[in-house]
Protein backbone atom coordinates (compact mmCIF):
# COMPACT_ATOMS: atom_id res chain seq x y z
CA UNK A 1 0.00 0.00 0.00
CA UNK A 2 1.12 3.86 -0.77
CA UNK A 3 2.16 5.35 2.64
CA UNK A 4 -0.06 8.58 1.22
CA UNK A 5 -3.45 6.58 2.12
CA UNK A 6 -5.25 5.38 4.67
CA UNK A 7 -6.65 1.88 3.17
CA UNK A 8 -7.15 0.18 0.13
CA UNK A 9 -10.88 0.19 -0.62
CA UNK A 10 -10.87 -2.03 -3.70
CA UNK A 11 -8.25 -4.26 -4.90
CA UNK A 12 -6.79 -5.24 -8.11
CA UNK A 13 -8.43 -8.41 -8.56
CA UNK A 14 -11.85 -6.72 -7.48
CA UNK A 15 -11.16 -4.27 -10.15
CA UNK A 16 -10.45 -6.61 -12.29
CA UNK A 17 -13.48 -8.76 -12.01
CA UNK A 18 -15.73 -5.54 -12.02
CA UNK A 19 -14.50 -4.55 -15.11
CA UNK A 20 -14.61 -7.74 -16.66
CA UNK A 21 -18.39 -7.66 -15.07
CA UNK A 22 -19.41 -4.70 -16.52
CA UNK A 23 -17.77 -5.08 -19.85
CA UNK A 24 -20.15 -8.48 -20.24
CA UNK A 25 -23.12 -6.98 -19.46
CA UNK A 26 -22.31 -4.21 -21.69
CA UNK A 27 -21.49 -6.64 -24.34
CA UNK A 28 -24.91 -8.48 -24.29
CA UNK A 29 -26.89 -5.19 -23.93
CA UNK A 30 -25.25 -3.62 -27.48
CA UNK A 31 -25.06 -7.48 -29.13
CA UNK A 32 -24.99 -6.57 -33.20
CA UNK A 33 -24.16 -3.07 -32.92
CA UNK A 34 -21.23 -0.68 -33.11
CA UNK A 35 -20.74 1.16 -30.00
CA UNK A 36 -19.35 5.01 -29.66
CA UNK A 37 -17.66 4.76 -26.52
CA UNK A 38 -16.50 8.11 -24.82
CA UNK A 39 -14.01 8.50 -22.40
CA UNK A 40 -13.81 11.53 -19.96
CA UNK A 41 -10.38 12.34 -19.39
CA UNK A 42 -8.03 12.06 -17.69
CA UNK A 43 -9.73 9.54 -14.78
CA UNK A 44 -10.83 7.21 -17.43
CA UNK A 45 -7.84 6.27 -19.46
CA UNK A 46 -7.32 2.94 -16.79
CA UNK A 47 -10.55 2.02 -16.45
CA UNK A 48 -11.90 2.58 -20.53
CA UNK A 49 -8.78 0.61 -21.30
CA UNK A 50 -9.43 -2.30 -19.61
CA UNK A 51 -13.23 -2.19 -20.20
CA UNK A 52 -13.10 -1.87 -24.22
CA UNK A 53 -10.47 -4.88 -23.96
CA UNK A 54 -13.23 -7.03 -22.50
CA UNK A 55 -16.19 -5.89 -24.78
CA UNK A 56 -17.01 -8.34 -27.92
CA UNK A 57 -19.29 -5.79 -29.87
CA UNK A 58 -17.25 -3.64 -32.73
CA UNK A 59 -16.30 -0.11 -31.02
CA UNK A 60 -15.29 3.56 -31.77
CA UNK A 61 -13.41 5.58 -29.20
CA UNK A 62 -13.37 8.99 -28.74
CA UNK A 63 -12.54 11.16 -26.20
CA UNK A 64 -13.74 14.51 -24.13
CA UNK A 65 -11.95 16.52 -21.05
CA UNK A 66 -14.07 18.22 -18.59
CA UNK A 67 -13.09 19.97 -15.43
CA UNK A 68 -14.86 20.77 -12.51
CA UNK A 69 -12.59 20.14 -9.38
CA UNK A 70 -9.75 22.05 -8.03
CA UNK A 71 -7.96 19.69 -5.65
CA UNK A 72 -10.05 18.04 -4.08
CA UNK A 73 -13.29 20.45 -4.15
CA UNK A 74 -15.74 20.51 -6.87
CA UNK A 75 -15.71 24.01 -8.16
CA UNK A 76 -19.76 23.76 -9.94
CA UNK A 77 -18.64 25.36 -12.73
CA UNK A 78 -18.01 22.54 -15.94
CA UNK A 79 -15.63 23.48 -18.64
CA UNK A 80 -14.72 21.40 -21.67
CA UNK A 81 -11.37 21.09 -22.17
CA UNK A 82 -10.93 19.10 -25.48
CA UNK A 83 -14.40 17.97 -27.12
CA UNK A 84 -14.78 15.08 -29.32
CA UNK A 85 -13.21 15.07 -33.00
CA UNK A 86 -15.94 12.67 -34.10
CA UNK A 87 -19.97 13.16 -34.54
CA UNK A 88 -22.22 11.07 -32.60
CA UNK A 89 -25.08 11.99 -34.52
CA UNK A 90 -27.73 8.33 -34.79
CA UNK A 91 -24.25 6.46 -32.58
CA UNK A 92 -25.15 4.16 -30.01
CA UNK A 93 -23.35 5.87 -27.20
CA UNK A 94 -21.61 4.60 -24.06
CA UNK A 95 -20.23 7.64 -21.82
CA UNK A 96 -16.96 6.26 -20.12
CA UNK A 97 -16.07 8.17 -16.37
CA UNK A 98 -14.21 7.09 -13.47
CA UNK A 99 -16.82 8.68 -10.95
CA UNK A 100 -19.50 10.36 -10.36
CA UNK A 101 -20.30 12.41 -7.34
CA UNK A 102 -22.14 15.64 -7.92
CA UNK A 103 -23.11 14.68 -10.73
CA UNK A 104 -23.01 18.23 -11.81
CA UNK A 105 -19.80 17.37 -14.99
CA UNK A 106 -22.21 14.34 -15.87
CA UNK A 107 -25.04 16.04 -16.27
CA UNK A 108 -23.47 18.69 -18.56
CA UNK A 109 -21.93 16.49 -20.44
CA UNK A 110 -25.51 14.23 -21.15
CA UNK A 111 -27.42 17.72 -21.99
CA UNK A 112 -24.51 18.82 -23.91
CA UNK A 113 -24.10 15.08 -25.94
CA UNK A 114 -28.25 15.12 -26.18
CA UNK A 115 -27.75 17.95 -28.58
CA UNK A 116 -25.86 16.06 -30.97
CA UNK A 117 -28.93 13.25 -31.75
CA UNK A 118 -27.48 10.39 -30.62
CA UNK A 119 -29.84 7.31 -31.43
CA UNK A 120 -29.00 6.21 -27.40
CA UNK A 121 -26.83 7.72 -24.95
CA UNK A 122 -26.18 6.19 -21.67
CA UNK A 123 -23.41 6.02 -18.52
CA UNK A 124 -20.88 3.80 -17.38
CA UNK A 125 -18.68 4.39 -14.26
CA UNK A 126 -16.19 2.78 -12.08
CA UNK A 127 -16.75 4.50 -8.88
CA UNK A 128 -20.35 6.12 -7.86
CA UNK A 129 -20.68 8.28 -4.76
CA UNK A 130 -24.59 8.44 -4.69
CA UNK A 131 -24.28 10.26 -1.19
CA UNK A 132 -22.28 13.03 -2.82
CA UNK A 133 -25.29 13.08 -5.65
CA UNK A 134 -26.51 17.27 -6.67
CA UNK A 135 -28.41 15.94 -9.04
CA UNK A 136 -30.16 12.99 -10.31
CA UNK A 137 -28.10 11.14 -12.72
CA UNK A 138 -29.10 7.75 -15.02
CA UNK A 139 -26.38 5.52 -14.73
CA UNK A 140 -26.68 2.31 -16.63
CA UNK A 141 -23.51 0.52 -15.47
CA UNK A 142 -21.90 1.17 -12.34
CA UNK A 143 -18.50 -0.92 -11.34
CA UNK A 144 -18.59 -0.20 -7.38
CA UNK A 145 -20.63 1.96 -4.66
CA UNK A 146 -18.67 3.91 -2.31
CA UNK A 147 -19.23 5.64 0.89
CA UNK A 148 -18.04 9.96 1.00
CA UNK A 149 -14.41 9.18 0.99
CA UNK A 150 -11.79 11.02 -1.22
CA UNK A 151 -9.99 8.24 -3.29
CA UNK A 152 -7.15 7.63 -5.68
CA UNK A 153 -5.94 5.12 -8.28
CA UNK A 154 -6.93 3.17 -11.28
CA UNK A 155 -7.01 6.67 -12.98
CA UNK A 156 -8.30 8.97 -10.14
CA UNK A 157 -6.29 11.19 -9.11
CA UNK A 158 -5.47 14.49 -6.63
CA UNK A 159 -3.25 16.79 -7.90
CA UNK A 160 -2.36 15.08 -10.88
CA UNK A 161 -1.21 12.10 -8.99
CA UNK A 162 -1.53 8.54 -7.62
CA UNK A 163 -3.15 7.77 -11.28
CA UNK A 164 -1.02 5.18 -11.48
CA UNK A 165 -1.75 2.79 -8.52
CA UNK A 166 -3.27 -0.78 -9.27
CA UNK A 167 -6.21 -0.42 -7.19
CA UNK A 168 -8.58 2.26 -5.18
CA UNK A 169 -7.40 3.60 -2.34
CA UNK A 170 -8.37 6.60 0.59
CA UNK A 171 -6.32 9.27 0.79
CA UNK A 172 -4.86 10.23 4.47
CA UNK A 173 -5.99 13.82 5.64
CA UNK A 174 -2.77 14.58 5.94
CA UNK A 175 -1.74 14.46 1.86
CA UNK A 176 -4.94 16.19 1.43
CA UNK A 177 -4.37 19.50 3.56
CA UNK A 178 -0.39 19.05 2.83
CA UNK A 179 -1.44 19.21 -0.60
CA UNK A 180 1.08 17.54 -2.24
CA UNK A 181 2.28 17.98 -5.86
CA UNK A 182 5.42 16.77 -8.00
CA UNK A 183 5.95 20.42 -8.55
Amino acid sequence: MHKDLQEILISREELEAGVKNLAGRISRDYEGRCLTVVGVLKGCVLFMSDLVKNVSVDTRLDFMMLSSYSGAHSTGVVRILLDLKESIEDCDVLIVEDIVDSGLTMEYMLQNLKTRRPRSLEVCTLLDKPSRRKTDIPIKYTGFTLEDKFVVGYGLDYNGLYRNLPYIGVLNKETIEGKKTCL
